[in-house]
């Protein structure tokens, strides 16, 4: 990359909470040569949305970026602080890079949002961060209920699945490509939006392996850590779906253009 990534200071001053957005896709099933998260919505890169929504909570998040970075930083600019990740080798390889960053600055919590989620409002992100901070759990999974993954909930089809035990507590996410038949039937859909103790966060992410079918780093796979350490694991479930869905496809992406038309 030509353009050096920026150092800007955080505007959080209470270093309670920050956030953090995974921006370090391609977006190849969009069948296009830019960063996914430069994908017009609604007229605007969606990552614009996102941090409008994010703005009252993190003035300035900070952003993980790999592929097409320059141009990121170009559209975003000051928006955002930044961290390189220059393998996408997964979100806990993504999350672990910005350890070194943001482990210093001693905030208490970190949220993670992907950046290719739209429409999730200032409203739900606080109100996800308000439960967690309410649950004292070190993790708080989200999670969006369908009733089916047909119609407009089958763009969740493909997320990872929350697997609860008789008490409904949270002990695992699995993912599509590594669920079985019977755990793809499981309604409750992760959506990637997650709040962390930052302290443990950062004791704990370099623990994750990529033993999995696609060699990658799962941050879920801290679920399956803080199970093995007796921590709490707290959920939250978005209410309304429609704050849960990605852009990955063409489709999802002209059914969301639909939704922010109809909002309008």
């Amino acid at each position: 990359m030509t353009t050096r990534l920026r150092k800007l200071k955080n505007n959080n001053p209470k270093k309670m909470e920050h956030i953090l957005i995974l921006a370090g896709g391609k977006g190849t099933r969009m069948g296009q040569d830019i960063p996914k998260v430069l994908t017009e919505i609604g007229g605007e890169p969606m990552i614009f949305r996102l941090l409008k929504s994010i703005k009252y909570i993190c003035d300035i998040p900070t952003m993980v970026v790999g592929f097409g970075s320059d141009d990121i930083l170009k559209s975003v600019g000051k928006n955002a602080d930044y961290v390189f990740q220059a393998e996408q080798l997964g979100t806990g390889h993504a999350v672990a890079c910005a350890k070194k960053k943001l482990e210093k600055e001693n905030y208490d919590n970190i949220i993670v949002i992907p950046g290719d989620h739209p429409l999730i409002s200032g409203e739900t992100i606080k109100d996800m961060l308000t439960s967690h901070k309410e649950s004292g759990a070190v993790i708080t999974v989200s999670f969006v209920r369908v009733g089916s993954y047909a119609g407009i909930e089958k763009v969740f089809y493909n997320c990872g699945r929350v697997i609860k035990n008789k008490r409904g507590e949270v002990v695992d996410i699995v993912e599509l490509k590594d669920a079985n038949d019977l755990q793809k039937e499981i309604k409750d859909a992760n959506v990637s939006y997650y709040c962390f103790d930052a302290k443990w966060l950062w004791e704990t992410i370099d623990k994750l392996k990529n033993d999995n079918k696609a060699g990658e780093y799962y941050l879920t796979d801290l679920i399956k850590i803080s199970v093995d350490q007796d921590e709490k694991i707290n959920s939250f479930n978005i209410k309304d779906s429609i704050e849960g869905m990605g852009v990955n496809t063409p489709e999802q992406k002209k059914m969301i253009e639909d939704i922010i038309k109809k909002q309008s």
